[in-house]
């Protein structure tokens, strides 16, 4: 699998990941009878601030999905990964460090941190874009 394809399946996969924690979690929650099956707010706004980040950074994983996602099916599909496939797995590695830090703080420096993660996937996609649009 080239480079393009394995960061889909790493983007897909990151995101699987976070909504199988937040679910196990929210599992937990319920067995123990700390919250009532029904009682979960999709912002997971009525539980802890680590809760209220994760389904956030869940979130914005699947807000980026189309796009980021979106080109590299569209390059692997008109046969062009060799316009994403160098820069694949460094938006693979911007996009899980987004995360990690999404989850860990809301400090300043956390959500700058968090925006330069997203900032560099940004770019890689106006580039791929571009190249695979216009150029």
């Amino acid at each position: 699998m080239n480079a393009s394809l394995t960061a889909l399946a790493g983007f897909i996969a990151w995101s699987l990941f976070l909504l199988v924690l937040m679910e196990s979690i929210r599992a937990g929650l319920v067995m123990r009878g700390r919250v009532p099956s029904n009682g979960f707010q999709p912002d997971n706004g009525n539980l802890s601030p680590f809760m209220q980040r994760l389904a956030r950074a869940h979130a914005n994983c699947l807000e980026g999905l189309p796009i980021f996602g979106g080109l590299l099916v569209l390059a692997a599909l008109a046969g062009k990964t060799a316009v994403t496939d160098p820069l694949a797995l460094w938006l693979l590695g911007a996009r899980i460090v987004q995360s990690v830090i999404h989850i860990a703080s809301t400090s300043v420096m956390a959500v700058n941190l968090r925006f330069t993660a997203f900032l560099v996937q940004m770019v890689i996609a106006v580039i791929w874009c571009w190249k695979l649009l216009v150029a």
